[in-house]
């Protein structure tokens, strides 16, 4: 997928590079406000057609909380959204599956590395890459040569569900 601004490697790095990926979708999105809601959508909906749907409620929130901060990581001080060459910065949200797990990967355009934050009881911010760490068997994040920014990638498990044999 090609862009004004940069490409979308084909794989965030070797790690990924092993296993043959039977459903992949890219879905790019300009840092706006609105990119968290159109990525919950989306998961639901890949995920459904995937056979995956009860992964759904895990991994939209989590694809939710890597949006949000890429969307964050790709906005000036007073939160307005970055422009690169005259066109609205972009995050890309990847899924990849193989029915044994479900890999998640957010691709902005920022260098600077996801840092955990400290929320207090009362504070409305600063929870998400520790959600993404609690229902997650693991995440990251790399940079990747050609890329001006970073991947993070979060992976949960997944079984196949079945479909219902006693419809007919």
């Amino acid at each position: 997928m090609t862009t004004s601004a940069c490409t979308v490697p084909t794989l965030a790095d070797e790690r990924h590079a092993a296993p043959r990926w039977p459903h992949s979708t890219v879905l790019p999105l300009g840092v706006l406000p609105t990119a968290p809601a159109c990525v919950r959508a989306h998961v639901r909906l890949v995920l459904a057609e995937w056979n995956m749907a009860s992964l759904a409620d895990t991994a939209e929130l989590v694809a939710s909380e890597l949006v949000t901060n890429a969307v964050l990581a790709s906005t000036d001080a007073d939160g307005h959204p970055l422009y690169r060459g005259g066109t609205l910065a972009m995050v890309y949200v990847r899924m990849l599956a193989d029915h044994a797990r479900l890999l998640l990967e957010v691709w902005d355009t920022s260098p600077a590395a996801p840092v955990p934050m400290h929320a207090e009881p009362d504070d409305e911010n600063g929870r998400g890459l520790q959600l993404i760490d609690a229902m997650t068997d693991k995440w990251g994040w790399t940079s990747v040569d050609g890329w001006p920014g970073k991947v993070v990638w979060a992976a949960l498990p997944a079984a196949p569900e079945r479909p219902d044999d006693t419809a007919g």
